[in-house]
């Protein structure tokens, strides 16, 4: 029985902080939903918001998801650089299937813009900021991130707007789990499993 203890003791010190580190982690990454019923589209003036006053209201982590659906057009990545040229020439990514969900992993800026000419110069594009991973008492829209870069005057944010997600704009943050999450989800569930096998077998096998 001694020895069934000390096996006990053991497997606790050495897997405990596994089973601590995979609950940690196991936390909820949001999807939103760029544009809302209107999708991404070239601005025609009756929006009460810019795209990135809309990004500046909200909190993205890494492994959180923008939700892109738009017709006749494109979502590009591009650098710093070619965001302030609205440059088409050489994007990082370049996502054309009208449905496009991108994923954030890793912290810092993302520039996206439209690929049709002419679209970007019309103010269909954004900065995103991309905090690091989700913490469990992690709010999505309390507060804004960290201000978009000064070269990029998008105009004064609307009175009243703050912190918000319904205008008529319609950026709106999807509050549901993403798919990256699910995958998240499942490969900690594994995860567990194994740990449950080793767990009898570290403490049964030699009994």
């Amino acid at each position: 029985m001694a020895s069934f203890s000390r096996k006990a003791s053991n497997f606790a010190l050495i897997f405990s902080p596994l089973v601590i580190s995979s609950t940690i982690i196991q936390v909820s990454c949001f999807q939103y939903e760029v544009g809302g019923e209107r999708g991404w589209i070239k601005p025609d003036g009756s929006e009460h918001e810019t795209y990135n006053e809309w990004a500046q209201h909200h909190r993205f982590h890494i492994g959180d998801t923008l939700y892109f659906k738009y017709t006749s057009d494109s979502v590009l990545v591009v650098s710093s650089q070619d965001y302030g040229g609205c440059s088409l020439n050489n994007p990082v990514s370049k996502f054309e299937d009208g449905n496009t969900v991108f994923e954030f992993d890793h912290s810092g800026f993302y520039y996206f813009i439209s690929g049709q000419p002419g679209h970007c110069q019309a103010g269909q594009k954004m900065i995103v900021w991309v905090m690091g991973f989700h913490h469990s008492n992690s709010s999505m829209i309390s507060g804004s991130p960290a201000s978009s870069p000064a070269s990029e005057p998008e105009g004064p944010t609307p009175a009243g707007n703050q912190g918000t997600n319904a205008d008529s704009w319609g950026p709106s943050q999807s509050q549901s789990q993403s798919q990256s999450n699910s995958g998240r989800s499942a490969s900690i569930l594994l995860i567990n499993v194994f740990m449950g096998v080793v767990t009898l077998l570290y403490v049964f096998i030699e009994y």
